[in-house]
């Protein structure tokens, strides 16, 4: 499911920043982008987003900058001697009176260098957790949002199911009769105007009737759309139950349109597929 969480930090000097996205995809994908000294906790930081997060594909963003640029002083030594030992050669080269002393330095890159306080990711790592848990809320109250839409929208699908179901099952208690006056015509049809043995047309109705019966597809068919209106109803990980759930509806739907003896049924069957296709589609939003 798609969704997103950030969240800001600040622990002494330094101060970071923690994104979470996620996006559709039926099975688990974390991919961390953070500094490189946080390599030796990827392991941990993986495992705590997988607690909080059980499918999808996800990216975990990790920034760390200085907050007040604090530096430090580095001073070159052997620069700074070579420094002096230059200068008292060209005093006594020159017969200057006096020593070197510090204001003779000033200024040489070379000697003072200003460079960012290193930081120790060992103690850095603690708040970053922290961080990444309110990323984490934040990410689940996003996807929550999206999950009641997409439950809204399941919802009415499946009621859409459910109507059709009843109507299959209307068009099935009635196929014997039409089918007996449908053949019974075509024979009359056929044999133009000569004599049809009523009883013989009675037999091949029901046999055909038996043949086209759908009343196991239609049982097994209400069982699975009931099982699909529970999970709705559940929380947590339930994207693949659905959808294998999903598999087993449109295998019904399948076998009776395969069974069916007139149009309407065909129709029915047909509507029935596209509202599968769509739930199909939205399943792979679902955790």
């Amino acid at each position: 499911m798609t969704g997103f969480g950030q969240t800001e930090g600040r622990s002494g000097e330094l101060q970071f920043s923690v994104e979470i996205r996620s996006v559709n995809q039926r099975n688990l994908d974390i991919k961390i982008a953070a500094p490189r000294e946080y390599g030796p906790f990827e392991a941990d930081l993986r495992r705590q987003v997988s607690d909080g997060i059980a499918r999808g594909r996800v990216e975990l963003y990790i920034n760390r900058g200085n907050a007040r640029r604090v530096k430090e002083i580095v001073v070159q030594d052997d620069a700074a001697a070579a420094y002096v030992k230059a200068l008292r050669k060209l005093k006594k080269d020159l017969k200057l009176v006096g020593d070197v002393d510090l204001s003779a330095l000033q200024g040489r890159a070379e000697i003072f260098q200003a460079v960012e306080r290193r930081s120790d990711p060992k103690k850095e790592i603690a708040e970053v957790r922290r961080l990444v848990g309110k990323a984490l809320a934040a990410h689940r109250v996003s996807r929550d949002k999206e999950g009641k839409h997409l439950k809204q929208d399941m919802t009415g699908r499946l009621r859409a199911l459910e109507r059709i179901h009843r109507s299959l099952g209307r068009r099935a208690k009635g196929s014997g009769p039409r089918m007996q006056a449908r053949l019974e015509k075509r024979l009359v049809e056929l044999l133009t105007g000569k004599g049809v043995e009523r009883a013989r047309v009675v037999q091949e109705a029901a046999i055909m009737a038996d043949r086209a019966d759908v009343t196991e597809e239609l049982v097994r068919l209400a069982a699975h759309l009931s099982s699909l209106k529970g999970l709705l109803g559940e929380s947590g990980p339930i994207g693949k139950r659905i959808d294998f759930l999903l598999q087993e509806v449109h295998r019904e739907f399948n076998t009776i349109g395969s069974k069916a003896n007139d149009l309407d049924t065909t129709n029915l069957v047909l509507e029935g597929k596209a509202e599968i296709e769509k739930l199909r589609e939205q399943v792979q939003n679902v955790e």
